[in-house]
């Protein structure tokens, strides 16, 4: 069976550890495993074909998506899903299922006049962050209005979520289908690269954790929770992230494309599911 990894650019270049020990416990059990970065390749959007038995979306870039999209109109079998990756990937919609799912998320706004913001900046402390975005990228803080001042009108969309205060670290969750680990670690633009620190987490995080992957559709994927004087909350969602500093994720992420690819197991789709998230 033929497997292929649509990845993203590595910062720094140099290939995944975890990835390469992936790959390696892949092809030990007799899979045939490529791998490409989209932007790194010429590709012919009107004569892309499946030639795959199994595509591994690992990239959240615009171009991958768009290809994986392409592939998906020509029955390309996909993890995690396609529609559930494009959904995963726009955080106006991902807001709105998870407030309707009764998961605890930031109040959300989108706008293209961010004056309109003056009033609703004077009540509370606003992240604006791209509605595609991924690893950090283009989060400007406002805590008060007078940052709005100096805020350029963006090209293209964002989302507007009140700021929930924790105690300074962000807890990525990363879940390889039932399987949920905690990693904490401070918060920058390129904390993405950077591996955190294992903690323990809550039963109260593991059920969220777990819901969220129902509600999106994806068994590959993480959160990031802010530990509030609130409880919990889930500020971001992302399909197969990066699990630094997860013991062994190579080994359960094999396991989980393994059993994928072999139908022994399958995802449900987001839209069929998002209505009666609630009621779990």
């Amino acid at each position: 069976m033929k497997l292929f990894f649509m990845v993203v650019r590595r910062v720094p270049p140099v290939p995944s550890p975890i990835l390469v020990e992936t790959y390696d416990r892949l092809r030990a059990r007799g899979y045939e495993v490529g791998e490409s970065i989209a932007e790194e390749v010429l590709t012919r959007s009107d004569e892309v074909e499946v030639e795959n038995d199994l595509y591994i979306l690992k990239s959240h870039t615009e171009l991958s998506l768009s290809l994986a999209g392409a592939l998906f109109t020509r029955g390309a079998r996909m993890l995690n899903p396609y529609p559930s990756c494009a959904l995963t990937q726009n955080k106006i919609i991902v807001s709105r299922l998870l407030t309707e799912a009764g998961v605890p998320a930031p109040r959300s706004w989108v706008t293209a006049d961010f004056t309109l913001l003056r009033e609703l900046a004077s009540e509370t402390p606003l992240i604006i962050k791209p509605y595609m975005g991924h690893r950090g990228a283009g989060i400007t803080k406002i805590t008060k209005p007078e940052d709005l001042d100096s805020f350029t009108a963006p090209e293209f969309p964002m989302i507007v979520q009140e700021l929930i205060p924790g105690h300074g670290e962000d807890l990525k969750i990363y879940v390889v289908g039932d399987q949920v680990h905690g990693v904490q670690k401070p918060f920058s633009e390129t904390s993405f690269s950077v591996p955190g620190r294992p903690v323990p987490i809550s039963d109260e995080v593991r059920d969220l954790a777990r819901r969220v992957g129902r509600i999106c559709g994806l068994g590959l994927y993480g959160l990031d929770v802010i530990e509030s004087p609130r409880g919990p909350f889930v500020v971001d969602v992302n399909y197969f992230p990066g699990y630094k500093g997860v013991p062994g994720a190579a080994e359960m992420i094999a396991d989980y494309i393994d059993d994928y690819a072999q139908g022994r197991i399958t995802l449900a789709s987001p839209g069929a599911i998002a209505s009666g998230a609630a009621a779990d």
